[in-house]
């Protein structure tokens, strides 16, 4: 499908000139700084100089001191203490940090992980049954419980308080726990309203280390698995985020957890980690164990300390992943069948498809796959314990949760935001489902929206690309949401020499400008460009820089986004 070049909109020309000169930069790199709105030079030197100082005092976060003084109490009084979280990476990696850092301070304390199939997501009646009938009197969930009012009213019943610590939307009423830590409380006043689940378990531990005096090593240490956290949620790569994400991979570089490490190992990719390598190595993988298995394994291997089983826990994790991506082709394949054989599905500006034997811990992946495919609003429904459960994806600018709340009478549940949902319903409203989602779809969409856009960050000349200029390129770093690596649009190029296809449908192409150098170029899935490319006959590229290490040796190449042949 072929996609909208977008420009980013244009800025003050003297502020791009003044920033330009003050750091002597090229004025392409600083059109796109003040595009990010650092438009002087004490922002910039913020932006491109990260410090672990620029970090916030946690306890400027709406309810940290009590937070604290019940840890202390339980801590004083040899309270058993359960650390409590999600089944998905950020999940995951919250817990292993809060349980590795309180486990410092006591013997008293465990982690529990719900079952995704069993307890479904957040915090679960049989978790705080887990905790009474253990005898646990604090329960600290992490990345999840801001909408849990009735669980925690549920645990004060036995006398089991919570702290919940959340980076998600609260409702209009906040839980009864001892101490609720959520940035984007109403009522709370953290400058960072951004944070990942496993950033406010890193708040945690940061204010009780200040309050008692620890090394700050006590809670730094952990800094991969924030990052870890950040690149995996999907959370925006700026502020304090960016800070943690920065400094988070130089640890997983040089340092990583013993966890993390082993789990390099068995992915094939131990070194020059980005977010982006993150997301898609890292991520999948201790997310696999909550999708086919139970995510505790997760956690387990994330824990692991050196010399231990750290390299079989992770063997175990990656044969998951295998298993995971096994059910993810064939229900994906299965999937486009069923759309491609109906003209009623092909022409629809949806996607509902329903099958009762999809595994259900990978309808997201797969849904997330058929919004690639044909862009639109997508549902992949599956049969689990008796109704039917849907993940949803949606499209860039369209809204998602409002369509879902436009069927919420053939619904029994549903939540999410704007770009991703859950539900679950009853398997005879499948086909009205289906119809009525459409019908709310087509109603507001634009044909704009259904057409896949990138964002065109700056237009240069290859000549503009040299060792500087991707040095200053890659301090931007590191890239994600809301920071995202910049991309740039080259007119009239040529190709140096016939284009050549590689794997399933990638190619490999050299251009050049006039007076500039020759560039290699991957064009991932543009393989039909192959024979659309002449010699002599120039085109328009879109693309990020990146710089490919092989062998120890270091070249500059261009990632071809997209490809526009002049008519």
């Amino acid at each position: 499908m072929e996609k909208r070049w977008v420009p980013t909109s244009i800025c003050n020309d003297d502020t791009v000139k003044n920033i330009a000169e003050q750091l002597n930069i090229d004025r392409s790199l600083a059109q796109i700084l003040v595009q990010r709105n650092i438009c002087d030079f004490d922002q910039a030197k913020y932006f491109f100089r990260p410090e672990l100082t620029h970090l916030h005092d946690p306890f400027l976060m709406k309810d940290m001191d009590k937070a604290i003084q019940r840890i202390e109490k339980a801590l004083s009084t040899h309270e058993k203490i359960l650390i409590y979280g999600d089944y998905d990476v950020d999940g995951t990696t919250s817990v292993a940090l809060a349980y590795s850092f309180f486990s410092q301070l006591t013997k008293n304390i465990e982690y529990y992980i719900p079952d995704r199939y069993l307890e479904g997501y957040g915090i679960s009646t049989a978790g705080i049954d887990y905790a009474n009938e253990n005898g646990f009197s604090l329960i600290i969930a992490l990345d999840c419980g801001i909408k849990s009012l009735d669980k925690v009213d549920y645990a004060n019943s036995f006398g089991i308080d919570f702290i919940i610590c959340d980076h998600h939307l609260p409702g209009e009423e906040i839980p009864k726990a001892v101490a609720v830590l959520d940035p984007k409380r109403v009522d709370c006043e953290y400058p960072f309203k951004e944070l990942a689940g496993c950033g406010i378990g890193f708040k945690l531990a940061q204010a009780y280390a200040q309050k008692h005096g620890l090394p700050s090593e006590s809670y730094l240490q952990y800094l991969d698995l924030v990052m870890v956290s950040i690149a995996a949620d999907i959370v925006p790569v700026v502020g304090e985020n960016r800070i943690l994400a920065y400094y988070g991979l130089k640890k997983l570089n040089t340092n990583p957890c013993e966890g993390l490490r082993a789990l390099m190992e068995v992915s094939g990719k131990t070194e020059n980690y980005t977010i982006t390598d993150v997301v898609f190595t890292l991520g999948p993988r201790i997310n696999a164990a909550g999708r086919i298995d139970h995510a505790k394994h997760a956690v387990a291997m994330l824990l692991c300390q050196i010399d231990s089983n750290s390299l079989e826990q992770s063997e175990s994790i990656n044969l998951k992943n295998t298993e995971r991506k096994t059910y993810d082709q064939d229900i994906t394949r299965e999937a486009l069948a069923l759309i491609g054989d109906s003209d009623i599905l092909i022409n629809r500006k949806t996607t509902v498809v329903f099958n009762e034997n999809w595994h259900k811990g990978v309808i997201g992946i797969v849904a997330s796959r058929l919004t690639e495919k044909y862009y639109r609003p997508t549902i992949v429904l599956t049969k689990s314990n008796g109704h039917v459960a849907g993940s949803c994806r949606s499209v860039v600018g369209f809204d998602l949760y409002e369509a879902l709340s436009g069927c919420a009478d053939l619904l029994d549940q549903y939540g999410g935001h704007k770009f991703a949902a859950g539900l679950t319903m009853q398997e005879h409203n499948v086909d009205a489902l289906a119809d009525k989602f459409e019908e709310i779809v087509s109603a507001s969409i634009t044909e704009e929206l259904l057409t896949p856009m990138i964002k065109i960050d700056a237009e240069i000349k290859l000549s503009q690309i040299d060792g500087k200029f991707f040095r200053v390129l890659s301090q931007m770093g590191p890239f994600g949401p809301e920071n995202l690596s910049p991309v740039f649009v080259s007119n009239q190029v040529y190709l140096d020499k016939a284009a050549m296809a590689v794997g399933a449908n990638h190619l490999k192409i050299n251009i050049k400008q006039q007076n500039s150098p020759t560039f290699e170029c991957i064009a991932f899935g543009l393989g039909e460009f192959q024979n659309l490319l002449q010699p002599k006959v120039p085109f328009s590229v879109c693309y990020t820089i990146e710089e490919n290490v092989w062998r120890e040796k270091r070249r500059l190449q261009l990632n071809i986004k997209g490809i526009k042949i002049k008519e």
